[in-house]
């Protein structure tokens, strides 16, 4: 390896696939720890780790120039006892383990990127949420209870993590939008295409939202910059209602009509689709507050730009 690398936990998904690929661009080595190890691109090293034990990859994070942790078990299904259990514990355990293995270096990493989510910032259609002045909680009407009580605990673990000469920074990130298979985007361009892309539930809440090009920029920035620390919202600077999203996509798809779908249509759906029906329902009005103070530029700031770029990426 040369002189710089990155250890990217959790990174053999797509985004952080797509990550991998910004910071090799940028000159770093890759180091990526998963469960899967595979020869994805012969430029990355890929380890094996488990989430949550110590091992021979903590030999890595000795003199790495960052470690961003994207580790946790997907949210994309039904909230019960053994999920949520996984979803928590998949969590907690990887930062554990990571901030143990930190712990342990003569020559720490200057810098901890580590996941947690926009999903912390309580249900909110009456205004946008910064760093600064954004409201935590959870929101009967959104369902958000267990979510909230997670990102909660996964920002405590990073916190609680004994790395005094390692810079912190807990990734509030919105959803991502690519054109991975494994995506969101994919997803909403099927109902579309399929007549069933319109608004869902209200239509009046709020989705936070970040092109993948900019969110693997954003990491960059942050891994960069030396004078940011603490909470960070990844999102672009303008969220949209549900309706719009809908219209947005429907739009760039050409498809004038989708037809919408009501809350209990929602709740009978993610029902059989075994997922949950706050992903929707769920207003998250998340702005970047201390992105845009620190002077980082977005690529895609305005969705339908960021929609219509993937868009030549997939079709």
């Amino acid at each position: 390896m040369t002189a710089k690398w990155i250890v990217l936990a959790g990174g053999s998904g797509f985004l952080g696939q797509s990550l991998a690929r910004t910071l090799l661009q940028r000159g770093y080595d890759v180091v990526v720890l998963t469960r899967s190890p595979a020869k994805r691109d012969t430029r990355i090293n890929e380890l094996y780790w488990d989430g949550k034990s110590l091992g021979d990859w903590a030999a890595h994070i000795e003199g790495a120039q960052a470690v961003v942790n994207l580790s946790g078990r997907t949210v994309n299904c039904r909230y019960h006892a053994r999920n949520r259990r996984e979803i928590l514990d998949s969590r907690l355990d990887s930062t554990k383990a990571l901030g143990e293995a930190i712990a342990k270096c003569r020559q720490p990493p200057p810098v901890w990127l580590n996941s947690s989510t926009a999903t912390i910032y309580r249900h909110s259609i009456d205004r946008p949420m910064d760093e600064a002045t954004g409201e935590t909680g959870a929101t009967p009407e959104a369902k958000d209870a267990f979510s909230v009580e997670v990102a909660r605990a996964w920002e405590k673990s990073l916190d609680d993590a004994c790395a005094p000469a390692t810079r912190k920074i807990a990734l509030r990130t919105a959803m991502v939008l690519g054109s991975a298979r494994n995506s969101v985007l994919p997803v909403l361009r099927r109902l579309v295409r399929l007549g069933l892309g319109g608004t869902m539930a209200s239509g009046r809440q709020f989705v936070s939202w970040i092109h993948e090009a900019d969110f693997c920029r954003a990491v960059h920035w942050l891994i960069e910059r030396n004078d940011i620390s603490g909470r960070v919202n990844l999102a672009a600077p303008n969220p949209v209602t549900n309706r719009e999203l809908m219209e947005t996509v429907r739009r760039v798809c050409g498809r004038p009509f989708g037809l919408p779908a009501s809350r209990w249509m929602l709740e009978i759906g993610a029902f059989l689709l075994r997922t949950e029906t706050e992903l929707i329902v769920k207003s998250r009005r998340v702005v970047p507050g201390r992105l845009m103070a620190s002077g980082f530029q977005f690529c895609f700031p305005h969705l339908e730009d960021a929609l219509r770029d993937l868009e030549c990426r997939i079709s």
